[in-house]
């Protein structure tokens, strides 16, 4: 039954979420590729909001009279070419391809994007999240949520959002990430992580122009490419934890086994579902005869790039919390990109394990940033090492206090408790009702830390990303380094200064 509503329902609250944009366009976003359990109807629908949103505004009548209005003159006389069909769009703006004059660039680079805000964004942002402040107050007024908890939530989401209007602060963010970037001793180089690079003599207000990084979106290329080597990319996050959780109670000694298992039962188990035909059943037999058929390496070195990129972007993400206080937190598929190298199209066999080798992601979109100072870095990074290390109740949750978290009752069980479920392994009773509910009923935050909440998100969709390729991660493992780094040099401060 509930399938069935599933299936009529989710095309229609698409429809609504494109025809509203703003907003409701970033909740889809997240809803995607959230780790919680959203139906698979809605998640395959609200991707397409990654990537594939349609751009409201015309070109002749809107992009380039804003264009023109915003430079001071006509763009034939700044761009060689510019393309008319957007090569994307988002919640408050749409972006153009578009090819700089080559005595004119002062660089080598002259493939760029021209990512345009919409004329009517300044007013529909705030209206939206008015939208969302009304709403709170019913909810304050029903005792669904403490008003004091509700209203400072209200003011960090309010401020985040509202800030992706101000795109002078996104160029000074994309600039100042980028230049970190170039950084040897930063991860983005040994990574093969690239950033855009922003011209600050084509940006304004309304425009931002930036070096353009060719290639498809990272989630919906590699779900493809896996898909297409027969490797079950569909399973949903009950499913997941259960058979995890399974494995390792079967294990005498539950084992931190390497991240691509997942990916590798699920090519197991959908070969051997298929295995009935004399195709397959040759193949198997062959590779128990050989070691191997046609397409393993393929698989295998697949497998491993994608683990690489998984990686790549929890320690991206982390030295840009941790090191450089200064993140984005609005890491959604749509925003991670697969470089693709010249060689890219070639489909000989022979060559598609180097290319899966040597390929690179690309960052974009930086209108959702936050900064921490040393402090507040400090804190967290506490916070982060304490999960990590699995250390005590009491430990996790006197770090979590430290952050300024209050909670009606001050319980340790349940602050350890939603620290471990923010930043630890999805756990199986997290899919369970009653532990919710039996966390709640023993207490309830009044007061969330600012600094803490966009980490949160931040973590939150990488880890949902991670969850979509049916790796389980531990964020607070995978940021341990990059936290215990911070913690070091705050030490060595401190000894410094007594000195």
């Amino acid at each position: 039954m509930y399938n069935k509503l599933h299936n009529r329902n989710a095309p229609k609250i698409l429809s609504i979420m494109i025809d509203l944009g703003s907003l409701y366009i970033k909740l889809g976003q997240v809803l995607s590729v959230t780790a919680l359990p959203v139906p698979s109807q809605y998640r395959e629908k609200f991707r397409q909001l990654q990537s594939s949103v349609p751009g409201h505004s015309e070109f002749e009548t809107v992009i380039k009279p804003t264009l023109e209005r915003e430079f001071g003159r006509p763009i034939e006389k700044i761009f060689e070419s510019i393309e008319e069909i957007p090569c994307g769009a988002a919640s408050i703006g749409q972006a153009h391809r578009a090819k700089l004059f080559s005595n004119n660039s002062g660089t080598t680079i002259r493939d760029v994007v021209i990512k345009v805000q919409y004329p009517d964004a300044k007013w529909q942002v705030p209206a939206d999240v008015q939208c969302v402040g009304d709403f709170l107050q019913l909810c304050v007024y029903f005792g669904v949520v403490d008003e004091s908890s509700s209203k400072l939530s209200y003011e960090e989401f309010s401020r985040q959002f509202l800030a992706e209007l101000d795109y002078k602060m996104e160029r000074q963010n994309l600039q100042e990430v980028y230049e970190s970037s170039l950084d040897k001793d930063a991860p983005y180089i040994k990574r093969g992580v690239e950033i855009p690079k922003v011209f600050p003599e084509l940006c304004t207000s309304q425009v931002i122009t930036m070096s353009y990084l060719p290639g498809p979106k990272f989630e919906e290329e590699a779900r493809k490419q896996l898909e297409s080597l027969g490797i079950n990319t569909s399973r949903g996050v009950r499913s997941i934890i259960r058979e995890e959780t399974k494995n390792e109670e079967e294990s005498d000694f539950p084992s931190r086994r390497s991240s691509n298992k997942s990916l590798v039962g699920s090519f197991a188990s959908s070969s051997s579902s298929s295995s009935s035909s004399s195709k397959t059943s040759w193949m198997m037999k062959f590779t128990e005869n050989m070691g191997t058929f046609v397409g393993v390496d393929n698989i295998l070195s697949l497998i491993q790039w994608t683990n690489d990129a998984i990686d790549a972007l929890f320690d991206i993400h982390g030295y840009q919390i941790f090191n450089q206080g200064l993140f984005n937190a609005d890491a959604h598929p749509g925003n991670i990109l697969i470089i693709q190298n010249d060689d890219d199209d070639d489909n000989n066999n022979n060559n598609k394990k180097k290319r899966n080798t040597n390929r690179k992601l690309g960052l974009i979109d930086y209108g959702q940033c936050k900064r921490l100072n040393l402090d507040e870095r400090r804190r967290v990074a506490k916070l982060i090492v304490s999960v990590a290390d699995d250390e005590s109740d009491e430990q996790i949750a006197s770090n979590f206090r430290d952050l300024g978290i209050i909670t009606k009752n001050d319980s340790t069980r349940f602050l350890s408790s939603f620290a471990r479920l923010m930043f630890g392994k999805f756990r199986n009773e997290y899919l369970k009702r009653d532990w919710h509910k039996s966390l709640h009923e023993e207490d309830q935050v009044v007061y969330f830390p600012n600094e803490l909440s966009m980490v949160y998100r931040a973590s939150l969709l990488l880890r949902g990303l991670a969850m979509s390729f049916q790796i389980n991660v531990s964020v607070g493992e995978k940021w341990r380094q990059h936290a215990q780094t911070t913690l070091l040099l705050d030490q060595v401060g401190c000894e410094n200064l007594e000195s």
